[in-house]
């Protein structure tokens, strides 16, 4: 089990959004700290984990390159929220499990400045986060995702690419685990057979899965 994860068989219930702010990253060139873009609602690792190590696994095909280029250099300013569209291309099974049949797309900033001057891209680094209030970090690495706990200036484990996304996620530090065991595999499921008619979609509970 991979620290921060939980093999309990219910997640909890979310409501509406909440602006727990954080950051999505890349490691620095120079070796040393990050640098990322911001996204102001859902920072906690329940929310943004299982939605980054999906993507990872389906949408972008384990192309790293790929998903790092499209969460933090294709924005202009930054993150509103991360979506279900991150789920694309992942088994029913799966996406259903994380959803609960909630659909809700990733939204970019769009901040417009009072004297109508070019808004300025929300790019995080170590150097800026606490004064930009970040609660929390997530470090893109090739081995896996960083965790850093801003609020409680903590620097947790890194979450092995392979962590099944139903994995239950811990949102306390003090919970976390100091060392690593040998990471979960995220089993292939398949899909179910598609009927004549489409099974109408649950909305009982707003965005239950993934939202806080």
């Amino acid at each position: 089990m991979t620290p921060l994860a939980s093999t309990a068989a219910t997640r909890p219930t979310f409501g509406v959004p909440l602006a727990t702010r954080s950051f999505i990253a890349r490691p620095a060139n120079s070796g040393s700290g990050y640098t990322g873009i911001h996204v102001h609602f859902d920072g906690v690792p329940s929310h943004h984990l299982p939605l980054l190590l999906a993507a990872f696994q389906w949408r972008f095909a384990r192309d790293l390159h790929a998903l790092t280029c499209d969460l933090i250099d294709a924005v202009a300013i930054g993150w509103d929220e991360l979506g279900t569209d991150l789920l694309d291309g992942a088994p029913h099974l799966v996406v259903q499990a994380l959803t609960g049949g909630e659909h809700w797309p990733s939204r970019t900033l769009d901040v417009i400045t009072p004297d109508g001057s070019p808004p300025v891209r929300m790019t995080v680094t170590e150097a800026n986060a606490d004064a930009l209030d970040m609660h929390w970090g997530y470090i893109l690495h090739p081995h896996g995702i960083e965790v850093i706990s801003l609020l409680h200036q903590d620097i947790g484990p890194v979450v092995d690419w392979n962590t099944d996304p139903r994995s239950v996620f811990s949102d306390d530090p003090a919970r976390w685990q100091s060392d690593a065991p040998p990471p979960v595999t995220a089993p292939t499921l398949p899909t179910p057979p598609r009927t004549g008619s489409a099974a109408p979609a649950n909305h009982a509970g707003a965005r239950r899965a993934l939202r806080r």
